[in-house]
C-alpha cells in the first residue's frame, strides 16, 4: 500500500511540474522568437498577416450569412415567427428551438460541454422533422462539410 501511494505521490509531483515547466519554456520561447522577428524584420509580414486576417474575416462573413439565411428561410417554411431572429447571435439559437419545437430553457444546455453535441444533434432533428424530412439529417449535423450542406438542403428543398 504504501508503494502505490509513492508512486500516485510521484505522479501527481511529476504532472505539477510539468504544468508549470511547459507554459514557462513556450512562453520564452515566444519571446526569443518575436525577439528574432524584430531583429530581421521580414518584408512584408505585416502586409501578410494582414491579407491572411481580411480572407479569414471574409470566409466567416459568407458562412455566417449562408447559415443565416437557411435558418430565415426554414422559418418561413415552418411558419415561425421571427424570421430574421437568424442573423443575430444569440436569437438565432432560440429561433432554431422554436422551429425544433423545444423549451427555450435548453438554451442553458447548449452552454454544457459535451451535453451541447447531443443537444445540437435533437435540434436538428427536430427542424428536420418539422420540415417534413427525415429526422436523420440532423444527425448528418455532427459530419464535417455535410454539417454546410443539411441546412441549405433542409432550407431549399421542397
Amino acid at each position: 500500500m504504501i508503494g502505490r501511494t509513492r508512486k500516485a505521490t510521484g505522479f501527481w509531483a511529476l504532472l505539477v511540474f510539468l504544468s508549470l515547466i511547459i507554459p514557462v519554456s513556450v512562453v520564452a520561447w515566444t519571446a526569443s522568437w518575436a525577439s528574432t522577428l524584430q531583429e530581421e524584420e521580414i518584408p512584408g509580414a505585416a502586409a501578410a498577416a494582414g491579407v491572411m486576417v481580411l480572407v479569414f474575416l471574409v470566409f466567416f462573413l459568407v458562412i455566417y450569412a449562408y447559415f443565416a439565411i437557411c435558418l430565415q428561410t426554414i422559418a418561413k417554411k415552418t411558419n415561425t415567427p421571427n424570421g430574421w431572429w437568424g442573423w443575430i447571435p444569440i436569437l438565432n439559437i432560440i429561433l432554431m428551438l422554436n422551429i425544433a419545437r423545444k423549451p427555450i430553457w435548453w438554451i442553458v444546455l447548449l452552454l454544457i460541454p459535451f451535453v451541447n453535441i447531443v443537444i445540437a444533434i435533437i435540434v436538428w432533428m427536430a427542424i428536420a422533422e418539422a420540415r417534413g424530412k427525415p429526422s436523420w439529417w440532423g444527425i448528418l449535423m455532427i459530419v464535417p462539410f455535410l454539417n454546410f450542406i443539411v441546412p441549405g438542403y433542409l432550407a431549399f428543398s421542397d
